[in-house]
This record gives structure tokens, sequence and C-alpha cells, in this order.
């Protein structure tokens, strides 16, 4: 499977420009942890939103947009995307899918623009996602970044145990 690369981000730069998204992007020392990566970046974990590909079924998939310190609720997330099974895709399919490795995956600038659901926690804050590659974060306004991509806003989470 492709590593990342520098060109994960200019997709998702440019995809940001075409949405009229205004997005600082950050770099940061690697993680060990969601925690980690919000202290390093200076904001609550819930500030990070963990963007996820789902698989639907063979071919189709949707983003699921999460704040750090929530999980998917999977019955929540099947009702929302009206799908009687959903599932993470092994790696090498979520590459395929959206064009980004595991650690990197955001909706901007994949290679196909898969349905969004988000959990509502996201609207009203600046939070920080992934920029595409490794070792960069981006910065967007929450409310912007759920409207630029039409995302369904519904209670998909559970909090974390």
């Amino acid at each position: 499977m492709p590593e990342s690369s520098p060109a994960g981000r200019e997709r998702v730069l440019a995809a940001a420009e075409r949405l009229g998204l205004d997005v600082q992007v950050t770099e940061r020392p690697a993680a060990a942890s969601l925690a980690e990566a919000a202290a390093l970046l200076g904001i609550t974990p819930a500030d990070i939103v963990k963007s996820l590909v789902v698989r639907r079924k063979a071919g189709e998939y949707l983003f699921v947009l999460v704040p750090g310190d929530a999980q998917i609720s999977w019955p929540k997330l099947r009702a929302a995307a009206g799908a009687n099974k959903l599932m993470l895709p092994p790696a090498d399919e979520a590459f395929e899918a959206t064009g980004y490795t595991r650690g990197t995956i955001t909706p901007l600038g994949s290679t196909v623009a898969w349905p969004v659901f988000a959990a509502p926690d996201i609207r009203g804050r600046r939070v920080s996602m992934g920029a595409g590659e490794h070792g960069a974060s981006l910065f967007v306004d929450g409310d912007a970044l759920l409207a630029a991509l039409d995302a369904t806003i519904a209670d998909i989470t559970d909090p974390l145990p």
C-alpha cells in the first residue's frame, strides 16, 4: 500500500479552497495517542475530529466524523445511515476508497466524495483533523466544515469507556 505523502496535503488544501474553507495546517510530531496529539496541539481531545471511512456495502462507503472524546455507536450510525450492516474496512480497502492511508483519512480531497455523517458536537467549535499526511493537522471551523461537506448531522456516538 502506498505511503501518505505531501501530495495528500496538497489534495486536502485544494479541496478546502474549492469548498471555500479557511484552513490552517500545522506540523506536529508523531503522537502515541489522541490525548498526546491534543496536548501537542494545545487543544482538548474533543477538539480533534476523527475521520473514519466505513463500508456500507461492497464498493460503497461513507465518512464518519466523531470528536476525539467519543466513539462510533454502531446502532446509532446504522439507523442514521439507513443501513443494516456497516463495518470498518481493512487498511488497503480504506486507501482504495479514499486515497489516504489510515491516520491521514479525511473527506477533504478524497478520491470519491462519499456521504459524510457527523456528530453534532463538532458544531460551534474550531476543530483539528487529519491533513492528508502523517505529522500534519488541519484546523477549521466545525460549522463551516460540516456545511461545506453537506454532512448529515446525527447522534452517532457514545462516550469512550
